[in-house]
């Protein structure tokens, strides 16, 4: 078993490379459009097409692989996920029409929909419960490092307008997955229940102290004597109400306006004059301050209760939307003053959502989901914040044409107090429990609801 081979600094990077790939193919398409138009021909919905066919894949990569690793193993599924992010890379790069452009896109959707519902599971179960949210966000941090990369590639190749290599180049980073995951170990919560106590005992000495370990086991071992199956677990009563607040959780984390910044940043600096060049520089600085953020997130977020973070996320986001809207119709974009103040409030939004929303979601989602469920009720979640990343990769550019784009942000100001209020009300706290801690408390809850409703 791979593992035994690699430190503990290994095992959580190449665990998180998955969120490097879903990152680098989120942003790579915002700069190869501006000049995959000059080869391919693009209408505005065929274009949104393009963008949001990945989002499709990703339901359904999302949806199948969160119950295919709870019964093959998560370590099985991380291989699969690359083999099928190099297949999907190389149709792109190769890709001679409209028609190819969505099949590779859709190809590379299944294997970040499995990336969404995998990585944070196997990060979040590998991670001891003192340093679980640090360690967990390095899922965010590896995806605001891959949209990174993709900003300076594509500024790297838009000179030559070399959108091919653009796409393409994400098998590097596939290939180094595909040959990684076979020196990772498997989830001890998965071995405990599929193998033997001595398999999950020898991963776990791998990233805690012995004292850690006995307690995590006798929790564990506790779980598992409530003999139910995967299936029944996902349609259970208990689980629900839970399972409902989870996939409201991702969807949120879509809709309120992130991949509008992320999938066609370039495009709106250009419509405000900066020059498409230009434009894809401004975006390797949102890029940038988006990683340093999230950094700073992952120092702070065992520090700091889970609610709190978001709730002061939401503040920030909708006050740069609210402020970003008044100046553009103050002012207006054709000015220069109208460009730089759209990449101000951008930057603004970036950095409240980098250090709250961005890693606190892939943190919180496993946590909120029992042992013998947690990678398919992650995957059903995943498969949510997937059909809201669609909508907004889909809607964005139809309705900024139809409405303007200081209106839009005015919506996704909305939809952010909604999303506050949603945290405030419904999201439980669970900073400092251990997964099985969470999980008790959750079937207590229930059933005591259940007893006060009779």
């Amino acid at each position: 078993m791979g593992g035994k081979n690699i430190g503990k600094k290994m095992i959580f990077f190449l665990g998180a490379l998955g969120g490097l790939l879903y990152g680098y193919d989120m942003g790579v398409i915002s700069g190869a459009l501006l000049f995959i138009k000059d080869d391919i021909p693009l209408t505005s919905f065929t274009e949104g097409l393009v963008v949001s066919s990945m989002l499709i894949g990703a339901i359904f990569g999302s949806g199948f692989s969160g119950p295919l690793s709870d019964k093959f193993g998560r370590r099985r599924l991380v291989f699969m996920i690359s083999v099928v992010f190099i297949i999907g890379a190389l149709t792109l790069a190769l890709a001679p029409n409209m028609v190819m452009l969505v099949i590779g896109r859709l190809i590379i959707g299944l294997a970040v929909g499995g990336s969404t519902a995998i990585v944070p599971v196997y990060l979040s179960e590998m991670a001891p419960t003192a340093s679980r949210g640090s360690l967990s966000s390095l899922n965010q941090l590896m995806i605001t490092i891959g949209i990174l990369s993709s900003y300076l590639v594509n500024y790297a190749f838009a000179d030559m307008e070399a959108w091919r290599w653009m796409v393409g180049l994400a098998v590097v980073p596939s290939l180094i997955l595909m040959i990684g995951v076979l020196f990772m170990p498997e989830s001890p919560r998965w071995l405990l229940e599929h193998r033997s106590e001595q398999a999950a005992r020898s991963v776990m000495k791998l990233t805690r102290k012995e004292s850690e370990i006995d307690k995590e086991i006798d929790e564990m071992n506790e779980i598992n004597r409530v003999s139910e199956s995967t299936w029944n677990v996902l349609k259970s009563s208990w689980l629900r109400p839970t399972l409902i607040i989870g996939c409201a959780f991702a969807l949120f984390q879509q809709i309120i306006g992130i991949n509008a910044i992320i999938y066609y940043a370039p495009t709106i600096f250009s419509e405000a004059g900066l020059g498409d060049v230009t434009s894809i520089l401004g975006t390797v600085g949102i890029g940038t301050v988006n990683v340093i953020m999230t950094i700073v997130a992952i120092m702070i977020i065992d520090k700091i209760d889970r609610k709190k973070l978001l709730v002061s996320g939401n503040i920030g986001m909708v006050a740069s939307l609210l402020v970003m809207a008044g100046l553009i119709w103050t002012i207006g974009l054709d000015s220069s003053a109208g460009a730089w103040i759209i990449v101000a409030c951008l930057t603004l939004f970036i950095i409240f959502f980098a250090i709250t929303w961005g890693p606190v979601l892939w943190v919180m989602l496993p946590e909120l989901f029992p042992m013998r469920a947690r990678g398919a009720a992650t995957g059903i979640s995943a498969l949510a914040l997937s059909i809201g990343s669609l909508l907004v990769a889909q809607l964005f550019p139809l309705l900024t044409e139809v409405m303007g784009i200081e209106q839009v942000f005015l919506i996704f100001a909305a939809i952010g107090i909604g999303a506050m209020i949603f945290v405030i009300k419904y999201l439980p706290e669970t900073r400092g429990r251990s997964l099985e801690e969470i999980e008790a408390d959750l079937r207590k809850r229930t059933s005591a609801a259940k007893t006060g409703n009779m």
